[in-house]
């Protein structure tokens, strides 16, 4: 109604205004039409028009005239013409002497002549009267035109009056309408015609539906309305609607709430054998029309239903704390206690957990043979007080073949034990422990197996004491479905278990075993395995030719067997290419190579990762000269503890990680004083997210600056500071303090490559070896540097150095410049030469050829006894 009232004032108006401007157009084009007359008639009869017209120059006499005409009769223009239309005077002095645009004949004819054209000055409506002399002969012509746009009209007063007044009315009209509508939209709160109908019958519908009586009465205390259920609760007269309450025949308590004003709610009345709960409300309280509602509910059943969905409701809620509060960590024991805190006391009064062995170790146990006993231990066990008889965590158990438990565990299904007084299978477990157990107040049991993916864990035991009643057959539902939800966690747990002791396991036979013995370096070291999971951090201590000791630390990124793994095949290529002995930048650059060729596999097997980034720093520590070699593949620096604790950390150049490719690596020396140490380690001792590498550093470089530790105990000292709380990369720590061989342990010659120098430099050697009392070597120590130094004189060009260095065994070095290394092979029996590297292999310990810028070195050791 609002919008069609709307809309129709909103027409009028619209109306009213088209017709208005449309007499307005017509009333200004008749204004301009009279205007142009008035002017024409008024020149066309002035005197001395005629004169002029036939005076010799007319244009000279009437244009002044005509413009003085012109301006006061408001016109646009006067124009005087003759005959044949040719124009004596115009406001615009270009149009005189033309034609002049316009009908003419009529005028000519002596008529007067009204028109609209388009003239010079634009569209104008124009009059043409007429000039005629005394004889009433026409003599010429004037014309006179105007622009309607010019000429006003009343309408343009008062269009703004008009239209004021019709936005008056349109608001007017509209208030008007929407005050209606909105009493309408008030009295039936928002509802058209339709809707109200609807609402009736649906209302009708649901009152003689529900289950729910409603009885409404007036302010006289006379019923007016009654659905069905409140008939059949009330046991109502079908009469009843219109009689009194009181006239009812109903219960004095009830006919007294349903004649007053009394607000009432969930009030229970008895109403012959049944119990109603009774709301009750006066619909006057906002303004309503007066009298009460009431709603009456049989409340006979719903107690017994009540405590039923309230036991549901509880076991609801215990089985998501269960979902939510088992299964927090991928530890076995703790999954167990878990279930025992969820399921005490709300559904147990106690509850013990026990475990095959197997499943503690991460193994899947043995499937149970039907009839066997059954062998577990005892894992958690929880109640109310802790001096119950139940067996002790960490005890192991087994339970007879007759036992519940027994019979649970290798059946796969829960056992009720209602009464433990009158069962008698559980009993064989031993009387005097079913004594202790009856005696401190079990009387009921459930026992149901853990299983999850078909594998039998353990089994679970809910007890309950005095204190609560009996288990029935309602809660073996309840009690499967926790053991089910903490069986699917112990499993995951377990296999968790056993995925990490093999990842532990492989990642500790990867890592070294021990240290080698060498007199160059004191070595300490620490390795501490993340907290979750294992990674790819690796060191090593490798003993090199001429006493020198090679120091590798290494990081794979990421966790788990693929990263210990590719750790171990890193550490092996390490070592295999320092048997080469090969400078630190050459090693990295041949480990480098070996990563991308590991990643092109990696690529071209389906599924398999390849290495997501490896770092290795390599050093060489030659105790000879005191020099330290080292290199670095995007690992971080080490740490150089001077003697009197001075702590810095040599600038190397930084190298890329490992695998890739396309940039060298450069080594650098380090000459590193007696006593000093040097300090390798991985990442995770500095990294942590709760502060950045430069913290770390400084904090670890605090810790070193103390002179006269053992390496042992800047191990100690370091780990107490660094390692974060969560740990969760692996940590490799290795310290090395420096040792330089004493000069007496070292003998050098410089020997010119001349044949008859041998017999000279055996001379020397063995002067020299009886000096350290080495007497027993100096035969064999003869005949290897004699071949030795032979080969470098007749193979090499420049001088031949014999170097022999007393260490832990007897090393004897011969260096040339020359970088062709001999070989060893056997010799035939007409070859002249051949057998003299194999007299040095058969009387060596070990020997070898390692290369230098300057040239080689061929080596060989021997024990000393």
């Amino acid at each position: 109604m609002f919008v069609l009232q709307l809309l129709i004032v909103l027409l009028l108006v619209v109306a009213a205004v088209a017709t208005l401007l449309l007499q307005a157009r017509s009333d200004r084009f008749q204004a301009a039409r009279d205007r142009t007359l008035a002017a024409a008639e008024a020149f066309a009869h002035g005197p001395g028009l005629v004169d002029a017209l036939r005076g010799p120059d007319p244009t000279a006499v009437l244009q002044p005239l005509t413009e003085a005409a012109r301006k006061k009769g408001q016109v646009d223009f006067i124009a005087v013409l003759n005959r044949q239309g040719i124009r004596y005077t115009h406001p615009l002095p270009a149009e005189i002497g033309k034609k002049f645009v316009g009908t003419i004949g009529p005028s000519l004819a002596g008529r007067t002549t009204t028109e609209s054209v388009h003239g010079p000055l634009g569209d104008e409506e124009q009059t043409v009267v007429p000039v005629t002399d005394a004889h009433g002969a026409v003599v010429g012509l004037v014309a006179s035109g105007i622009k309607v746009s010019r000429v006003s009209s009343a309408i343009d007063r008062q269009l703004p009056v008009l239209l004021g007044a019709g936005a008056a009315a349109l608001v007017l009209a509209t208030g008007g309408a929407a005050l209606v509508s909105r009493r309408l939209r008030r009295q039936t709160h928002g509802l058209g015609p339709a809707e109200m109908t609807r609402m009736y019958e649906h209302q009708d519908a649901v009152l003689h539906a529900v289950r729910e009586g409603v009885v409404i009465i007036g302010g006289d205390g006379r019923v007016l309305l009654a659905n069905d259920e409140a008939r059949r609760l009330l046991d109502l007269p079908p009469d009843a609607e219109g009689r009194r309450v009181t006239d009812l025949g109903l219960d004095a308590r009830a006919a007294g709430l349903l004649a007053s004003r009394r607000v009432a709610t969930d009030e229970v009345l008895p109403v012959g054998d049944r119990l109603l709960a009774v709301n009750h409300r006066p619909t006057d309280r906002r303004g309503g029309p007066p009298g009460s509602v009431a709603t009456l509910r049989d409340t006979t059943e719903l107690r017994a239903l009540a405590g039923k969905a309230e036991v549901a409701r509880g076991r609801l809620r215990l089985l998501y704390d269960a979902s939510v509060a088992i299964g927090t960590t991928l530890d076995v024991a703790r999954t167990a206690e878990e279930l025992t805190e969820v399921a005490t006391p709300r559904f147990a009064d106690y509850v013990s957990v026990d475990l095959a062995p197997a499943v503690l170790r991460g193994e899947e146990p043995p499937v149970a043979v039907r009839g066997s006993a059954a062998e577990v231990r005892r894992v958690a066990v929880r109640g109310a007080r802790d001096d119950h008889p139940l067996y002790p965590v960490g005890e192991p158990v087994t339970y007879a073949a007759p036992t519940p438990q027994a019979t649970g565990f290798i059946s796969g299904h829960p056992v009720l034990v209602p009464d433990l007084r009158t069962a008698v299978d559980w009993r064989t477990q031993g009387a005097a422990h079913a004594e202790r157990v009856l005696d401190y107040g079990f009387h009921s049991l459930i026992t149901v197996p853990l299983k999850a993916r078909g594998v039998l864990t353990g089994i679970v035991n809910f007890w309950r004491t005095e204190e609560s009643g009996p288990y029935e057959a309602d809660d073996l539902s309840l009690a499967e479905e926790l053991a089910a939800r903490a069986a699917v966690c112990i499993d995951n747990a377990r296999r968790y278990t056993r995925e990490h002791a093999l990842a532990v396991t492989l990642q500790h036979s990867l890592l070294p075993r021990g240290l080698p013995e060498q007199n160059a370096l004191d070595i300490a070291y620490r390795y501490l395995p993340a907290q979750s999971g294992v990674g790819g951090d690796w060191f090593d201590v490798i003993p090199l030719p001429g006493a020198r000791v090679a120091l590798v630390v290494g990081d794979v990124v990421g966790h788990g067997l693929h990263a210990a793994a590719t750790m171990g095949r890193l550490r092996t290529a390490v070592q295999n290419f320092s048997t080469l002995d090969l400078p630190p930048d050459e090693l990295l650059g041949h480990l480098d190579e070996l990563v991308g060729r590991i990643d092109q596999e990696a690529s071209a097997a389906e599924g398999e990762p390849v290495i997501a980034g490896a770092t290795c720093l390599y050093a060489i520590y030659d105790p000879v000269s005191g020099v330290c070699t080292l290199a670095r593949a995007g690992h971080h620096l080490p740490a150089l503890v001077h003697p009197d604790g001075t702590v810095r950390f040599p600038e190397l150049p930084a190298g890329p990680p490992l695998g890739l490719g396309g940039l060298p690596f450069e080594a650098t020396e380090v000459p590193l004083p007696e006593g000093s140490s040097l300090v390798l380690f991985t990442d995770g001792l500095i990294e942590d997210r709760r502060r950045d590498i430069d913290a770390g550093l400084e904090i670890l470089s605090r810790t070193l600056a103390a002179p006269g530790r053992s390496p042992q105990e800047i191990c100690e000292a370091v780990l107490d500071v660094l390692p974060p709380a969560e740990q969760s990369d692996d940590i490799a720590l290795l310290v090395a303090r420096t040792h330089v061989l004493a000069t007496g342990q070292v003998a050098e010659w410089e020997l010119p490559t001349d044949p008859a120098a041998v017999a000279g430099a055996r001379a020397d050697v063995s002067r020299q070896l009886t000096r350290w009392g080495l007497d027993d070597a100096v035969f064999t120590t003869e005949l290897i540097l004699s071949e030795l130094i032979t080969n470098a004189i007749r193979h090499a060009s420049g001088p031949v150095h014999v170097r022999l260095l007393r260490d832990r065994s007897l090393i004897c070095e011969v260096s040339d410049t020359s970088s062709t290394s001999p070989h060893l092979r056997y010799a035939a029996a007409e070859d002249e030469g051949g057998r003299g590297l194999f007299l040095v292999a058969q009387l060596a310990e070990r020997w070898g050829t390692r290369y230098t810028s300057e040239g080689k070195v061929i080596w060989a050791e021997q024990p000393l006894f």
